[in-house]
């Protein structure tokens, strides 16, 4: 990004947020505070309406009220937000398939004769032929669909309480409970509810709320908590639970999958041989040792699908439950089906 780029990102920036600091700056733009400074005096100088404050709650400010026209996008924004920026499946689910289409077509309609003449003469094939991008989740049926997302945030830009019906994953029932909700997520092709229950946060898959009531109580939000920074301190929440570490002895071969499978869970693989392959990281035997974390011990059932590819070494507790369960499935399956 040269200084020119810069200056124009700096002034967006300032547009959005009209107060930020040297330091949020120098860092978003990968350069040094004093540089930083430099641009804002560069930007006073052309008589932009900016200056800086002094003290615990100073940092460069935009005049309130100021309306600058920094929205135009460069060509290089345009070819992202292209193949990155629209999704017409989720937009289908919010209910605004058409303007999700509208948008692309003034995206594409920005492909000027010129510009894609520009582009063939130095020799770079266009970002959208080597770059493909699908939002759905992997084997999802079409059928397993969630709640009436359109519905669901028509209501919740009301900024009212909601009552929601929701079934937990495990069970049968659908119970009533009351939330202050702060907006729905889309995290790997799920939709979820992000909401305040009794003050706690949760998410709530859509796939299991039956319905919802809007209620005449406005709804109550922890202050300075945004539903970005909620929904994240929730994943990784969820994604960091591992207060039980279990030892597995995985064969090699299946050491793809079990990331796959694993993901973040997966914590730590390991070789215990001196002769371990140089070219798989597997002992002599064809296996490699892997830490799994887990919020809880019930956790370790995930593991039964690697069928007979698995061993877990430790804790003595997880491999007892693994063999209970291995000793009910084989009992089940000794006799005819009936």
């Amino acid at each position: 990004m040269n200084r020119q780029q810069r200056l124009l990102a700096m002034l967006a920036a300032l547009q959005a947020r009209r107060r930020t600091t040297a330091n949020e700056l120098a860092a978003e733009f990968g350069v040094s505070v004093r540089t930083v400074m430099r641009d804002v005096e560069a930007l006073a100088a052309a008589e932009v309406p900016v200056f800086t404050e002094r003290g615990r709650y100073g940092g460069i400010v935009l005049l309130p009220g100021t309306q600058l026209d920094v929205s135009r996008l460069s060509d290089t924004e345009t070819e992202l937000l292209t193949v990155l920026g629209i999704d017409l499946v989720q937009a289908r689910k919010l209910g605004m398939e058409a303007a999700a289409r509208s948008a692309t077509d003034k995206l594409t309609a920005r492909g000027t004769p010129q510009r894609r003449a520009a582009s063939q003469r130095s020799d770079l094939i266009p970002l959208a032929e080597v770059v493909a991008v699908d939002h759905r989740a992997w084997f999802v049926p079409d059928e397993d669909e969630e709640a009436d997302i359109a519905s669901l945030t028509r209501d919740l830009r009301r900024g009212r309480r909601l009552r929601v019906r929701y079934r937990r994953s495990g069970t049968r029932r659908h119970r009533p409970t009351v939330v202050d909700p702060y907006g729905v997520l889309l995290r790997g092709g799920r939709w979820y509810l992000v909401a305040d229950t009794d003050g706690e946060p949760r998410m709530y898959a859509l796939s299991r709320l039956a319905c919802w009531e809007v209620l005449d109580e406005p709804r109550i939000l922890r202050p300075n908590t945004t539903l970005t920074e909620l929904a994240g301190t929730l994943g990784a929440g969820l994604e960091d639970a591992r207060d039980v570490v279990v030892t597995v002895r995985l064969d090699a071969d299946r050491l793809d999958i079990a990331k796959r499978i694993l993901g973040k869970r997966l914590l730590s693989t390991e070789t215990t041989d001196a002769n371990a392959d140089a070219d798989t990281d597997a002992d002599a035997d064809g296996t490699v040792l892997v830490r799994v974390g887990y919020d809880r011990l019930d956790g370790v059932r995930q593991l039964l699908q690697f069928s007979d590819h698995f061993e877990v070494v430790d804790p003595p507790a997880a491999r007892e439950l693994v063999a209970r369960l291995a000793g009910a499935i084989t009992l089940r399956h000794r006799t005819p089906s009936p």
